[in-house]
């Protein structure tokens, strides 16, 4: 089975947003995936990316292939980074619970 990360269209009409998705190649474009791992919403300015760079960069190792747009969203959000640097699983994620962490203390200095 190919695996490929793409954008799986939502929202309402004339208003889209995206989850970018690991799905089975075959599959159509909102139909069945395997596993969500991140959303794309491009009508916010900026535009909003969202991604789990541990998911995605699991795929990857485990040969999904992104499509060129989903790429783009990788190497903006620095997931492709993570994946050429070739951190492990769970120093991504100790990495990731680490900046969510220093968000809620920077919610807490705020408020």
């Amino acid at each position: 089975m190919a695996v490929r990360l793409r954008l799986m269209r939502t929202g309402k009409k004339k208003q889209p947003s995206y989850r970018i998705v690991a799905a089975d190649a075959r599959s159509p474009r909102d139909g069945r995936f395997i596993e969500i791992v991140g959303t794309y919403n491009p009508r916010t300015e900026p535009s909003e990316i969202r991604v789990d760079s541990a998911k995605a960069v699991g795929w990857l190792r485990n040969g999904a292939q992104p499509s060129e747009r989903v790429k783009k969203l990788l190497e903006v959000s620095g997931a492709w980074a993570d994946f050429e640097s070739g951190k492990t699983k769970e120093e991504l994620e100790a990495a990731a619970e680490a900046a969510k962490a220093a968000e809620v203390a920077a919610a807490g200095a705020d408020a």
